[in-house]
């Protein structure tokens, strides 16, 4: 990755599966640009940039109508075309990541899908501006989407609706040499994951039910997108890969 600069969206903190695809990145020598969602954050994300040697950190909220283009402006205006994005980013009221999908609300359910399925839309749709020389981008899902785990709820219908936009988003920028792929993490106790009820017990049903008899790390993440972002992976495009241990080749038994 020597050489190439690219954008980060979603990082929260030092357990964030971003920081991770981070470290895994700035080790293979990349350049990175981060986002904030508000002020409030921007000084604790800065600390992390500047332990990475990024650019000033920029502010993306993408629940805010017109956020991501005018990041995208300033990204472009100041730094430049970028090589790849991460979109590490998702959201829902955590008092509805417990008991029954059928009680989530109108307002999670329509919030929950426009955070973590249609931003990715926008950022891809606005990529373009970005990436005039070609580019990958990588979102990251959960199995969840697939099977049912219990508490994962509006999450997973979220989850399922960015994977299908992945293959679309992939069939839409092929033309512009852009790539777009998805990771689907086996389950990692971070800020975020914290929310879903029982959390603890689907980490250790996880890691009893996985081939390699361990859950994943960060750095399994990272280094997994560090190849989809890379010229190693310049033949894949709309592919959602599973770095969960092996746990999606057993079926999910709770």
């Amino acid at each position: 990755m020597n050489g190439k600069k690219g954008l980060i969206m979603g990082l929260a903190n030092k357990f964030s599966i971003a920081y991770g695809i981070s470290e895994s990145l700035k080790n293979q020598g990349a350049d990175l640009i981060f986002t904030s969602q508000t002020d409030r954050f921007k000084d604790k994300i800065s600390d992390i940039a500047n332990e990475f040697g990024g650019y000033e950190v920029v502010l993306c909220d993408v629940s805010v109508d017109g956020s991501i283009e005018l990041a995208f402006n300033k990204i472009l205006n100041e730094v430049g075309q970028l090589d790849f994005i991460v979109h590490s980013i998702a959201f829902s009221d955590k008092n509805e990541l417990t008991g029954k999908y059928y009680d989530t609300s109108k307002t999670n359910f329509l919030n929950a899908m426009a955070v973590s399925c249609y931003s990715f839309t926008e950022v891809c749709r606005y990529a373009k501006k970005l990436m005039q020389n070609g580019g990958s981008i990588v979102t990251l899902t959960y199995y969840g989407s697939e099977k049912v785990v219990p508490n994962y709820n509006v999450m997973a219908l979220a989850k399922s609706a960015l994977e299908t936009s992945v293959k679309y988003l992939a069939n839409d920028l092929g033309e512009f040499e852009i790539r777009v792929n998805a990771i689907s993490a086996g389950p990692i106790k971070t800020l975020a994951a914290s929310g879903v009820g029982e959390f603890s017990k689907i980490l250790e049903i996880d890691r009893y039910r996985s081939p390699l008899n361990r859950n994943v790390t960060q750095k399994d993440i990272g280094d997994a997108c560090v190849f989809l972002l890379s010229g190693l992976s310049a033949g894949m495009t709309g592919e959602i890969m599973h770095v969960d241990c092996g746990c999606s080749t057993i079926g999910v038994k709770f």
